[in-house]
């Protein structure tokens, strides 16, 4: 009879154990978060988007977590940080630190410029031109800030910026006197400097064109030589180049410079993959992600040719040929 009640008893936990588990796994199944890293300069739109997708998806959470593209990458290899989707400024960071051991695929899906932003209160406001601007942020009274450039391509990109103007001007030694300035103010991130600004701590700022008017700044327009705009000038931009921290340590990679081309991939163990591919074909869609990016002064576009185009998951298909 003891043996009996001693076996009812085992069945009993084993019923209860199984249970548990089959409530665990729909709990999981049923999981509507998503994990989102993505590039400081994105914060905007993509704060909007958020908003738009939870509310024509009821249930679901989006957690948006910035900071600069390189740095994103680094909390996925460096850190293993759990992550659905990463968007760069530069989708080369993908290519280049994420594929194939994260992730096997990169969609090409907006492009920026470089511009010099500043306020009303910067020194030397009502003089600077696309002829004299780096004449202008050399002064000695004059102090402008930038991104780190092994945390963020925007940091980068003010290098490379830095090294066309060097040629456009005929000015040898440029990039090095730009480089040597005011590296106390060098920040993780773009965005970061915003506040620098605002607060007359800082003059100007290497910063993209969509983020100076998404937080109506004024900004200067650089030639098309130097603005890292124009994917026609793709041959001359490359003559540029400048080293970053690699993915090993001790490693570096050379970033060249091109015409600004942001990225998008679902990590290979993203926690919701379904979840992570609705939200990308609504980053993708017209009336959607694109719509909003546009609204705020970023162009959207795809490439509809891809080298990956036969690892990009089915239901994003109809965006290539």
């Amino acid at each position: 009879m003891k043996r009996i009640t001693f076996l009812i008893n085992i069945i009993a936990i084993a019923l209860i154990f199984i249970n548990c588990t089959n409530k665990r796994q729909e709990e999981k199944s049923d999981n509507k978060q998503l994990i989102i890293f993505h590039a400081g300069s994105l914060s905007v739109p993509f704060k909007q988007m958020k908003k738009q997708f939870e509310k024509e998806n009821p249930g679901t959470e989006i957690l948006l977590e910035a900071a600069g593209s390189v740095k994103c990458a680094r909390k996925i290899i460096d850190l293993k940080k759990e992550c659905d989707i990463m968007l760069s400024a530069d989708y080369t960071i993908i290519d280049k630190m994420l594929i194939p051991e994260y992730a096997e695929w990169n969609i090409q899906f907006a492009t920026n410029e470089m511009c010099i932003v500043y306020h009303e209160e910067s020194k030397y406001s009502n003089q600077i031109n696309s002829e004299n601007w780096y004449e202008i942020l050399l002064k000695d009274d004059v102090i402008f800030g930038r991104s780190d450039p092994n945390s963020d391509p925007c940091g980068y990109r003010a290098i490379l910026t830095a090294q066309l103007a060097e040629d456009y001007y005929n000015y040898p030694g440029l990039t090095e006197k730009i480089r040597n300035k005011n590296q106390e103010y060098i920040r993780p991130k773009e965005v970061d400097l915003l506040a620098l600004l605002e607060s007359n701590t800082i003059d100007y700022i290497f910063l993209y064109r969509s983020v100076a008017k998404q937080h109506q700044l004024k900004y200067l327009i650089l030639p098309d030589s130097i603005n890292l705009k124009t994917p026609k000038l793709n041959s001359y931009y490359k003559t540029t180049s400048t080293d970053i921290l690699g993915k090993e340590p001790g490693t570096t990679i050379t970033q060249h410079g091109q015409a600004m081309v942001y990225g998008l991939t679902i990590l290979k163990n993203a926690p919701n993959k379904n979840l992570a591919i609705k939200f990308i074909d609504f980053v993708l869609s017209a009336d959607g992600g694109r719509k909003i990016l546009e609204e705020n002064g970023q162009p959207a576009i795809i490439l509809t040719e891809s080298i990956y185009h036969n690892k990009i998951p089915a239901q994003l298909n109809k965006y290539f040929n």
